[in-house]
């Protein structure tokens, strides 16, 4: 039986269910997906076999392409959540790490696209590490 994962944005209006395994997982820090994201990279799951179901919500997704390139994002039109999406005629389903409820099972493969990473993305292990806000 295949593995199901389960996901959904901030708000809790999307919800979505994905059936099958993740072939890669990758940490992008290209400047698309740091504009996007607002962060250092972007956190994707990758499969070529897995289908993706919208159980709830689905009129509330919005998706973005950045003209002349495959860069989409797919977003809560309420909360603005990353949400998953289908590239190649729904072949490539790409899912947003951060959007998963369930565990995932595989770690990152590899950060990518390293020649357009943020200045300040280094030595990032050596900072203070708190379990909760600053006080």
């Amino acid at each position: 039986m295949a593995d199901k994962h389960h996901g959904g944005c901030l708000c809790g209006a999307v919800r979505y269910e994905i059936t099958g395994d993740f072939d890669a997982f990758f940490l992008c820090h290209c400047k698309y997906c740091q504009k996007d994201t607002g962060s250092a990279h972007a956190a994707n799951l990758f499969s070529g076999k897995s289908t993706l179901s919208w159980l709830a919500g689905q009129e509330q997704i919005k998706s973005f392409t950045v003209p002349g390139t495959r860069h989409e994002k797919a977003f809560c039109q309420t909360c603005g959540s990353a949400l998953p999406y289908t590239q190649m005629a729904g072949k490539l389903v790409v899912v947003p790490a951060g959007s998963l409820d369930s565990p995932v099972s595989i770690r990152p493969n590899a950060h990518i696209m390293l020649g357009s990473k943020a200045a300040w993305d280094d030595g990032l292990d050596e900072i203070a590490k708190l379990d909760g806000l600053p006080e």
